[in-house]
């Protein structure tokens, strides 16, 4: 008897429409989740991949990814606007070569926001392709992590949207990187400069190109003039 229903509750499930199906599985949260469901037959297969291609927001922070599986979900995303793959705890590992195949995907260039923190696996050569296609960047997180002012140069002169930007502990990172990008982004409203070790003085530079600027954690010490030591 449960075997009959059984059968019953398959079948039910079975005359669900695509679209209905794509809604259910929207509804998860797991990746593992995701992928579990997308072998199930062809039907869930096309449900996951309608799920996908209409999300606007992936965050990959707290889930233990690779390159190929994070590169294979954001490809599959075509409307995505949001982008988070922050090292976790649970220690993602993308590196360049994830960067390089996320920035193959459709969505990219329509991305408005992206988190790379913390990704210590990750170098210029990566962040500049993927920074290089994301045209509609708005705010980018590149914290933590081990950039230079080749970076900073591809921001630049690729992204002119860009409005927020964390360089948290970014030690790599010159007065140099830091002129051009505040030069070229002219729509830039918040740089966050904690732990970089840069001079005041160049912060000061940085008010006189773009007065409204917050720079922070130091705005309001610039503000009333008093001199901070080196970063």
């Amino acid at each position: 008897m449960e075997r009959k229903g059984e059968i019953v509750a398959e079948a039910e499930i079975e005359r669900l429409p695509v679209d209905l199906l794509a809604h259910i599985i929207s509804l998860l949260s797991s990746f593992r989740d995701l992928a579990q469901a997308s072998g199930v037959c062809r039907k869930w297969r096309r449900g996951v991949e309608q799920s996908l291609a209409s999300r606007e927001r992936l965050s990959f922070s707290g889930w233990k990814m690779d390159d190929a599986s994070t590169a294979r979900l954001v490809c599959a995303a075509y409307n995505l606007k949001e982008l988070n793959i922050s090292q976790s705890c649970w220690g993602c590992q993308i590196t360049d070569e994830g960067l390089y195949k996320i920035s193959s995907a459709k969505c990219v260039s329509n991305l408005t926001s992206i988190s790379l923190w913390g990704l210590a696996g990750i170098t210029d050569k990566g962040v500049i392709q993927l920074v290089s296609r994301a045209m509609s960047l708005q705010n980018l997180n590149i914290g933590g992590t081990f950039i230079t002012d080749e970076s900073l140069y591809a921001i630049a002169n690729g992204c002119p949207q860009l409005k927020t930007i964390s360089l948290w502990s970014c030690r790599h990172v010159t007065e140099s990187g830091l002129n051009m990008l505040v030069n070229k982004c002219r729509r830039l409203e918040s740089i966050n400069v904690w732990g970089m070790r840069v001079p005041v003085d160049c912060f000061i530079s940085l008010l006189s190109i773009s007065p409204a600027l917050q720079i922070k954690p130091i705005s309001h010490h610039l503000n009333i003039g008093n001199q901070l030591p080196v970063l």
